[in-house]
């Protein structure tokens, strides 16, 4: 036998006792049906997500309308008699009181018929005094008294209206106010109806406009309401009326809101914003790029709620600008998704972590 078959035999006899050490001290790996549990630190880790802690607060909401200014009151003066312009007792621009004289127009002898019926009443007023004593003692008929007074409240009527024309000669102002323009001169001749002069109350103004149809609800006279002109002036005004109907065009409900004007600022005509202040609710303060929308398209807030599990609800936008959104709809308090909310579902439990904890 030779050398090399001795080693190969002597190297297999090696092997076979290790097996049989190796059996023997049972270091046998069984296959097992089932997989070993998994460790704790094996499992899957709750994705975390950051939040912010909000609390709601009383917030004061407004109906924002776009409208205008107007004079609390406005007359165009006209002609109620034809005549020229004789005398002008106002210029533009001049303050009035109630009553007086704005010009003067030609009288044209309508004067005259004032005299002329005064004494005809005169007559008539002897006429009948002296019938009704033939009367007392049968010297003249019932019907000649019934005639002279019938004739008498005739020319009384004729007086009246002769007095009636010439005040239509000397028109006057209905209320207090400013000449806001005049559409004659000296000299003018004017007709009935003829326009005279613009006259307006601006110390007191009137603000309009209208309210869409799903906010008209909310509104109610009394209500404090802050006017912006277009060149940054401010007043302040409350709500006078509010339309029982909608406009049948654009399905909105007219209001107009009373504003006082003691300095006379000039800003009637104009286009105003009117700011309506409605009852204080309780609100939340959220920045825009937290607002999501739900499967029905309303918008909503992502936030975590008890067991730290991911809550959807939707909300009312009182207020949205570039800076943030109040909203009403949350519960008092909230755990606000700030960071994270695109990676997690509505349902899904998380680690919340606090924004302020995490800058720190």
């Amino acid at each position: 036998m030779t050398k090399a078959k001795l080693g190969s035999i002597g190297l297999s006899f090696l092997v076979l006792v290790l097996l049989v050490i190796w059996m023997a001290t049972g270091e046998v790996k069984e296959a097992r049906e089932e997989a070993p549990e998994t460790s704790p630190e094996e499992k899957a880790v709750a994705p975390s997500v950051q939040v912010d802690t909000l609390q709601a607060r009383l917030y004061a909401p407004a109906l924002m309308v776009q409208g205008q200014l107007e004079p609390w009151r406005a007359v165009v003066i006209g002609a109620r008699a034809s005549g020229t312009v004789d005398e002008l007792m106002v210029e533009q621009g001049d303050r009035i009181n109630e009553g007086d004289v704005l010009l003067r127009l030609s009288e044209d002898g309508r004067g005259t018929a004032v005299e002329q019926w005064q004494s005809r009443i005169r007559k008539l007023e002897a006429d009948l005094a002296a019938a009704q004593q033939l009367r007392a003692r049968d010297l003249a008929s019932e019907s000649e008294l019934l005639t002279l007074q019938s004739e008498l409240s005739a020319a009384k009527a004729e007086l009246a209206r002769a007095r009636l024309v010439m005040d239509n000669l000397t028109p006057r102002a209905p209320f207090d106010g400013t000449v806001n323009r005049r559409d004659v001169d000296l000299g003018d001749l004017v007709q009935v109806g003829s326009p005279l002069l613009e006259l307006v109350r601006i110390d007191r103004l009137k603000a309009t406009g209208q309210i869409p149809q799903q906010s008209v609800g909310n509104v109610k006279e009394g209500q404090p309401v802050s006017i912006g002109t277009l060149d940054g002036e401010t007043l302040e005004g409350r709500v006078s009326f509010v339309a029982s109907a909608a406009d049948r065009e654009t399905r909105s409900f007219a209001v107009e809101v009373t504003v006082e004007n003691p300095e006379r600022k000039r800003v009637a005509g104009g286009s105003a914003t009117l700011r309506i202040s409605l009852p204080e609710v309780r609100a939340m303060f959220i920045s825009p790029a937290y607002l999501s929308l739900g499967d029905d398209g309303r918008p909503g807030v992502r936030y975590v709620g008890e067991n730290n599990q991911v809550v959807f609800t939707t909300v009312k936008l009182l207020n949205v600008t570039t800076d943030g959104a109040w909203v009403t709809g949350l519960p008092e308090e909230i755990r606000l998704i700030t960071r994270g909310a695109g990676f997690v579902s509505i349902g899904q439990q998380v680690r919340p972590v606090n924004r302020d904890a995490d800058r720190g």
